[in-house]
């Protein structure tokens, strides 16, 4: 089975219209279904704004709202040319808030990311100019392209939401976004993402080829309008005080004992498992908690199933582990990995 099938496989398997619905017998939400109903309508409405512009690509829509209602960054990667920048601005024009485009390239510096001091002559003071980081929300396009020095500028703002220079720490306003995007085929000019910013992004979402008929479609919308004018007529759907509205309702979504336990299980058996030389941290843990809870609000239900948990375990998971060298070498596929590990798990009833 090849990546693209295997990528294809995923997404059968993950199909939001088959998650599970029913309601355990012994549910007792926190609030009822109603009350998650803005979420649910939130992400209804971004959505339809996406399909005015953007063909196909269910699974990377619903995993960027997904990651956004829960609060985390997110890497998105892929060959060029599948909509990886395009779908990161429609999210951004669907919202009204700040936004910043990053160029990452290899003599990229930090202060050309988080901002630098300079000296004014005519106060005879250092005068800090902020840097394009301080948005609401940061495009950095082929994040892989700048060396670790400039990385490195972005563990603490990806973190803490603050950045450090001279001494003086300035804070970043609510809400702060990260979208990455990368390349994973072209290695020249391009430098290996440290683990420990790797592990700062709640998703990294892996995007493939789209398929023959999603392919006609962008074909026809585009045969009239080459400039994709269609992207400068996306409605803005939330504002800051709407979208900390809603990640307050995502925090109240229930999830039983059962269901606490069986997310540690899946993170801990990735530390266990042969085939893997590094296993997920609880940063990973506590991913895939808050990532299901903000999957069930959008879906309109106030508590969190099993399938919950699985849908959003792969993209949590896929960039917080490390093949065995070995099993690297004999193309041994992560997916597969976290996919026989989640089956290894059984299911809470």
């Amino acid at each position: 089975m090849n990546e693209l099938e295997i990528n294809q496989e995923q997404e059968n398997r993950n199909n939001p219209e088959q998650i599970i619905t029913t309601i355990p017998t012994e549910h007792k939400s926190y609030l009822p279904d109603e009350e998650v109903l803005p979420v649910k309508n939130a992400a209804e409405a971004i959505k339809t704004e996406f399909s005015n512009v953007l063909v196909g690509q269910q699974n990377l829509i619903t995993y960027m709202l997904t990651g956004m209602f829960a609060g985390g960054h997110m890497l998105i990667e892929g060959v060029p040319g599948i909509a990886k920048t395009l779908s990161a601005k429609i999210l951004a024009k669907c919202l009204q808030l700040d936004y910043s485009r990053i160029q990452f390239t290899p003599d990229l510096m930090p202060s050309d990311v988080t901002g630098t001091s300079i000296f004014n002559l005519k106060t005879s003071e250092f005068t800090f100019n902020k840097g394009p980081v301080f948005s609401n929300v940061v495009l950095i396009d082929e994040i892989n392209r700048a060396p670790a020095k400039t990385q490195a500028a972005l563990f603490e703002v990806m973190e803490e939401q603050q950045i450090s220079v001279d001494g003086i720490t300035y804070q970043l306003e609510n809400p702060f976004l990260v979208l990455a995007t990368q390349n994973p085929i072209e290695q020249e000019g391009t430098y290996r993402l440290p683990e420990a910013q790797l592990d700062r992004f709640l998703f990294r979402i892996q995007i493939t080829y789209p398929h023959l008929e999603d392919e006609k479609k962008i074909l026809r919308r585009f045969s009239n309008d080459f400039k994709n004018s269609k992207l400068n007529d996306v409605k803005k759907i939330l504002n800051p005080e709407k979208i900390a509205e809603i990640k307050g309702l995502v925090e109240k979504v229930f999830i039983k004992d059962e269901l606490i336990d069986y997310i540690a299980a899946i993170v801990v058996q990735t530390r266990n498992d042969a085939d893997l030389f590094l296993g997920a941290s609880p940063r990973a843990s506590l991913a895939i908690l808050k990532s299901s809870k903000a999957y069930a609000a959008i879906n309109g239900r106030s508590f969190v199933t099993p399938d919950d948990i699985k849908f959003v375990a792969f993209p949590v998971l896929n960039h917080r582990v490390q093949l065995m060298p070995e099993k690297e070498m004999e193309g041994v596929d992560t997916f597969k990995v976290i996919k026989r590990i989640i089956e290894s798990i059984e299911v809470p009833r």
